[in-house]
């Protein structure tokens, strides 16, 4: 199976090409320096997701017609960058006749330490010191949800994971770990491993991961239906704090 993975929930957009359950190419924009980092750049998802994804599929000695699925990330995360994602792939999906999958970014962050076992709790930045947030167990290869998507306070992070074990170490990825990072580091007492948005593999790998998963046991999305997944107050839409039905349930 040839799958095309496209994120643009956060300000680090990527798209990665996976053939055969292995990868072929990914890039990210703002593209990633030697040391792993990304390199200082404006990025505008609706002027540079359609480019990646020409370049990896040049990259790949493909075209849109060899690919079998798009996988993509609903959210929850930046508005504008989810509506510029599904509504490109969306277009790609009618005019290509091309299954979709939806694939929540919180479980795509989670999914990208694929080398790593034990609690694992994504966060995406959502501005004025909130994030969005879910947790995750990777046991014998296994990604297990614990708990659902939802935007949270910043400080509200060691009550909403007050079941974690006093003990237990805790594996915080993305763009919100990064960010909130001298708190989360105080607040978790040495237990917290922080692994920022720019490490490892990239959020599109991983929703391409997943989607093929899912498309082995399951039809793609309908696509009238697949919507982002909002969880937070969008300055788009002013102060009004929405909360949309999750279309991944």
């Amino acid at each position: 199976m040839r799958i095309l993975g496209v994120d643009t929930a956060t300000s680090l957009a990527s798209v990665a090409f996976l053939e055969d359950g292995q990868f072929s190419v990914e890039e990210t924009f703002p593209p990633r320096g030697p040391n792993g980092a990304t390199v200082t750049a404006k990025s505008n998802h609706s002027e540079i997701v359609l480019p990646l994804i020409q370049s990896v599929l040049e990259r790949a000695h493909r075209q849109l017609s060899d690919i079998d699925a798009i996988a993509v990330s609903i959210g929850p995360g930046s508005f504008t960058g989810l509506r510029i994602g599904l509504a490109l792939v969306k277009g790609i999906a009618y005019d290509c006749h091309l299954p979709v999958i939806g694939v929540s970014s919180l479980e795509a962050q989670a999914a990208r330490l694929a080398g790593l076992n034990g609690t694992i709790c994504p966060l995406i930045d959502a501005r004025k010191q909130e994030v969005y947030s879910a947790l995750f167990d990777r046991r014998d290869g296994e990604l297990l949800r614990r708990t659902a998507d939802q935007a949270v306070e910043v400080s509200q992070l060691v009550g909403l994971f007050g079941a974690i074990s006093a003990t237990a170490a805790v594996a915080f990825v993305g763009n919100g770990a990064e960010r909130y990072r001298a708190q989360i580091l105080d607040w978790f007492d040495g237990r917290a491993q922080i692994i920022g948005e720019a490490c490892g593999g990239s959020a599109a790998g991983a929703v391409a991961r997943l989607g093929m998963a899912r498309l082995a046991i399951a039809p793609g999305s309908d696509l009238g239906q697949l919507v982002p997944l909002y969880l937070g107050a969008s300055q788009a839409l002013g102060n009004t704090r929405r909360f949309l039905p999750n279309p991944l349930k």
